[in-house]
């Protein structure tokens, strides 16, 4: 049989606190109580990302040849609310996801309820809309919608299953 204790050490405690590592945190707002400030740093990561999102390949911003200071800024305009609208999107269906236990399938398969609005618009990639008219008549179809996307819309809601279904 073995036998051990534990012995706390206040002192060598101390001491490898005060090699931990520390940073600060500097503002201009006096009303900001430092854990309200902290929090604010820690969503700091939400909008790099957002950023992030911005500067994707997929965006081509690249290749847009712009001269005039106010079409920069026209288009810089758009783009954050292209963000915005985003991040709305993806907080909404997150949240629904939460909500009612559910997931959806990731890159790898693997379920997930925090899917980025870039997965789930790659999800959309393949759905088209058929339009025939026959004898004057427009019918109108929606083709390779899949049970992923179904859950999705109806996740989103009304106003979005109208476009599809």
């Amino acid at each position: 049989m073995i036998e051990a204790g534990i012995k706390h050490d206040q002192e060598k405690v101390q001491k490898r606190r005060a090699k931990l590592g520390r940073f600060i945190l500097a503002t201009n707002d006096l009303e900001l109580t430092p854990d309200q400030l902290l929090e604010y740093y820690k969503e700091q990561g939400t909008v790099e990302r957002g950023f992030r999102f911005l500067k994707d390949k997929s965006f081509r911003v690249s290749e847009v040849y712009l001269k005039k200071e106010s079409r920069i800024e026209a288009l810089a305009m758009v783009m954050v609310l292209c963000l915005l609208l985003y991040s709305i999107a993806e907080w909404k269906l997150r949240t629904r996801l939460e909500e009612a236990k559910e997931a959806i399938r990731n890159q790898v398969k693997k379920k997930t309820q925090t899917p980025t609005m870039k997965w789930v618009f790659f999800l959309f990639r393949r759905i088209t809309e058929l339009v025939i008219e026959i004898d004057g008549k427009r019918i109108k179809k929606v083709l390779n919608l899949d049970e992923e996307n179904i859950k999705v819309l109806k996740l989103m809601g009304e106003k979005y299953e109208k476009y599809y279904m």
